[in-house]
């Protein structure tokens, strides 16, 4: 069986991915014959070190791993054209990857489904459009009490990330986010507990299982994470997580309602923080990491499966279409 896993792509994830896409081909089982697939940040793909179109590609590919992030790889767009080349694939299809990408429509889809989500404001911004900082952040101001998280409404691994406590810190914001993304989502800074969970389709008799709730600390007295800090093995979490069991339940069931809300399947991660007013879901990661300090290999291994076991559930998820 020929698996090729696909890595890199034209996002500011591409190193993440890199590692993610070196993590899976180590630890694919022995009974799989590997076939390394690199996209490059221009959007070429290489197959063999050689640029090759992915038409040719999919001749020497039985399935596809999936292992990008970001742009292009988990917004839809890669999964159309392996739709179109009629090839299995791992992770969510075209509709629900986009989704979950966005994360103002996600957040939507989330309310509409009872859970909690912080209160915020999307902010597009035309690239062309002439405007006093200002005014944009007065707009927030008057819709969002501080102090405030500033995003882009496409993105992961805390690329763009800002907080704010003061108006001033705020126009700050708004003028470093804008230089990132001109979607952005400025939402109410919650304290609380950090939370993460994944979730496997069709593991263990449940047809979504919902693994360990693993607890992440920020290193140091840091407000918002950094894309350094989610990489260099410095941050403290703790798997499983020292939650109650009440507590435990209610984020398992979250990640679960999540992943089926968005449509997602094969397994998705989902972001909470727990405060003293409840549960809230920060966001759904529908193509979480897999490098060594991501936290998906961490609580499958909390549970008893291995990478490799994991690695080969996925790929008969995908087959199985």
């Amino acid at each position: 069986m020929r698996v090729g896993v696909i890595r890199g792509g034209p996002s500011a994830e591409y190193e993440v991915s890199l590692q993610t896409g070196q993590s899976v081909l180590t630890h694919l089982p022995e009974k799989y014959s590997r076939q390394d697939i690199l996209i490059d940040r221009s959007g070429l793909w290489h197959l063999g070190g050689l640029p090759t179109a992915p038409a040719r590609i999919a001749r020497q590919v039985d399935v596809f791993f999936n292992a990008l992030h970001g742009e292009y790889g988990e917004d839809g767009q890669v999964q159309s054209v392996l739709d179109g080349l009629n090839v299995p694939y791992t992770g969510s299809s075209v509709a629900p990857s986009a989704l979950s990408m966005n994360k103002v429509q996600a957040k939507e889809i989330f309310r509409r489904h009872g859970l909690k989500v912080p209160p915020g404001l999307a902010l597009a911004i035309e690239p062309t459009a002439t405007l006093d900082d200002r005014d944009l952040a007065r707009q927030v101001f008057e819709k969002v009490s501080p102090p405030w998280i500033i995003k882009p409404v496409n993105g992961g691994s805390s690329v763009g990330l800002f907080f704010a406590a003061s108006f001033p810190a705020l126009v700050q914001a708004l003028v470093a986010a804008r230089a990132v993304a001109q979607a952005l989502l400025v939402e109410h800074y919650l304290c609380g507990r950090e939370a993460t969970c994944g979730v496997v389709d069709n593991f263990r008799t449940r047809e979504v299982y919902a693994l360990p709730p693993i607890e992440i600390r920020r290193p140091g007295q840091k407000k918002v994470w950094t894309y350094d800090d989610k990489y260099n093995g410095q941050t403290a979490e703790i798997c499983p997580a020292d939650f109650s069991d009440e507590e435990k339940r209610q984020i398992e069931e979250a990640a679960v309602a999540a992943h089926r809300a968005l449509g997602l399947r094969h397994y998705s991660r989902s972001d909470f923080i727990l405060t003293p007013y409840g549960l809230y879901l920060l966001e759904t990661n529908s193509l979480p990491g897999l490098t060594k300090e991501s936290l998906l290999p961490k609580a499958l291994a909390a549970v008893g499966c291995s990478y490799a076991d994991f690695l080969d559930h996925v790929i008969g998820l995908a087959l199985a279409r």
